[in-house]
């Protein structure tokens, strides 16, 4: 079952980071993120500022070429993934649903960019589309499978009121 798509406005990175943070907040052990937008949309940003919120210290950055970088010491544990260099069979042969099914790994939250890359994605993920536009960017969350779309719903106020605060 997918939920209905909420749009929200990114004026400038802050923002964008300010929606990680929030998600950070919100989001319970389990989640599943799956980030898409082109190079540069803000996909690693929003990560950071999920990070910040979690407690985690290290500095956040693209895993492009580690693939999948583990933060083990926040509130709760953050795995990050970035698929753009491989193909769905490489995508594969990870097995990241190891990650998002507690069997080798403490369930956390697990954000992954590129994640059109998937040949296999989980149904209970938050779908998180950047994009860029002339104001800035917007990001456009779904909702699939059981995610709680009241979550959708709480980003989709706060984000609302910071972008209105900014342009007062």
């Amino acid at each position: 079952m997918t939920n209905a798509s909420v749009i929200l406005s990114l004026p400038d990175p802050q923002t964008t980071q300010a929606l990680g943070r929030l998600l950070g907040q919100q989001l319970p052990t389990g989640s599943i993120l799956l980030l898409e937008g082109d190079l540069g949309s803000g996909k690693t940003t929003l990560v950071q500022g999920l990070g910040q919120s979690l407690g985690i210290s290290e500095p956040i950055v693209s895993p492009t070429f580690t693939l999948i970088c583990e933060y083990p010491e926040g509130r709760i544990p953050l795995y990050h993934f970035d698929l753009y260099r491989l193909d769905p069979t490489a995508v594969e042969e990870l097995h990241l649903e190891s990650y998002w099914e507690g069997r080798e790994f403490p369930l956390g939250i697990v954000a992954i960019e590129w994640a059109e890359r998937l040949p296999n994605p989980p149904s209970d993920c938050l779908q998180l589309r950047l994009l860029f536009t002339p104001s800035g960017r917007e990001a456009q969350l779904t909702p699939q499978g059981s995610f709680p779309s009241e979550i959708v719903d709480t980003l989709q106020r706060a984000i609302a009121a910071q972008v209105g605060e900014a342009r007062s």
